[in-house]
């Protein structure tokens, strides 16, 4: 390469039309999962401090906020349920009448063309906020795999596209993959004990009543312990990998991107839009070019698809 003045790499960055044509890395609505939050009762929009903008729906008023999103081309949405009654198993979960259950329903019966994608874990149904049965205050791996597994099947007969395995189990992806031996999975495979939580633990009603999930979830110090993961799951049977979070783990993204060829998803988390919203709402930020900047980082770092609360805002971004 000639040096310096042949070489100019400012001239093609002189016009927004240049910059255009030799971007690298683009944002594409079809790419983006819009997250929802399921909860009992009607016409209820209940939104929480911690994630504005994003609360829990009833039934009703999800079927309405999903309109909306296709209206806008938004393509894919994933489901969390937030139950009337919780308890030690967390039966709520697989329930044919199940919060999830019912929107599924509705959802599919009112938008049969959006991709309904369902999280597939216990935290949101056990009254003791943890992912998975609980014997003298630990998780027990095992007797957990048969409720994940029956869990991911009622969400298929309601009517889910794929389903998402959170819990972070091992051999939770198998035990799913026996059950539903042509369902997607998109298997959260790399998820972190990150602290950037917080707000979703608000909307999803899960926060731990004792302990915490440091003895199931990914120590953030490690990134070759998320590629066995990785490994383990697509050995099982997963379809897709997720990391989770994306921004303070988009090393772990690139890793999961070069050693494997299967699709690879990245969770944009409720910690890192928050953050975003935050300072934007104290004027240190502008949120649409922090976002946007946000979700390309995610998408170049080798991510495939993205699940992230700005989806509904990117397409209206992208017009």
């Amino acid at each position: 390469m000639s040096a310096f003045p042949a070489t100019r790499l400012r001239r093609l960055r002189r016009t927004d039309g240049l910059r255009g044509l030799v971007r690298e890395t683009r944002l594409d609505l079809d790419a983006f999962v819009m997250p929802l939050f399921a909860c009992p009762g009607e016409g209820v929009v209940r939104p929480l401090e911690g994630l504005p903008g994003i609360g829990q729906r009833s039934v009703d008023e999800l079927v309405r906020e999903a309109g909306e999103l296709a209206a806008l081309g938004v393509q894919a949405l994933l489901l969390f349920g937030i139950p009337e009654e919780k308890d030690v198993e967390g039966s709520g979960a697989w329930e044919d009448d199940g919060i999830v259950q019912r929107a599924l329903r509705a959802l599919r019966s009112e938008h049969p063309k959006l991709v309904l994608v369902t999280d597939v874990c216990l935290c949101e149904y056990t009254s003791h906020g943890h992912c998975g049965v609980l014997r003298d205050g630990e998780v027990v791996n095992d007797e957990t795999l048969e409720l994940l597994a029956r869990t991911a099947a009622s969400h298929v007969d309601a009517g889910a596209d794929a389903v998402a395995p959170s819990d972070m189990m091992d051999g939770r992806v198998g035990a799913i993959r026996e059950l539903l031996p042509e369902t997607p999975i998109i298997a959260y495979s790399a998820k972190y004990a990150s602290a950037f939580y917080g707000p979703f633990r608000e909307v999803a009603e899960s926060t731990p009543q004792e302990g915490d999930r440091r003895g199931y979830q990914l120590d953030p110090a490690n990134a070759r312990e998320a590629l066995r993961e990785c490994e383990l799951d697509l050995d099982e049977g997963a379809d897709v990998l997720m990391v989770k979070p994306a921004l303070p783990y988009l090393d772990v993204i690139r890793a999961v991107r070069e050693s494997f060829s299967c699709p690879v998803a990245a969770y944009n988390v409720s910690g890192e839009y928050a953050m975003v919203k935050a300072a934007a709402a104290r004027g240190y930020l502008d949120e649409r070019a922090a976002a946007l900047e946000s979700l390309t980082a995610i998408k170049r770092a080798g991510a495939d698809l993205v699940f992230s609360y700005w989806t509904k805002d990117l397409a209206r971004w992208l017009g």
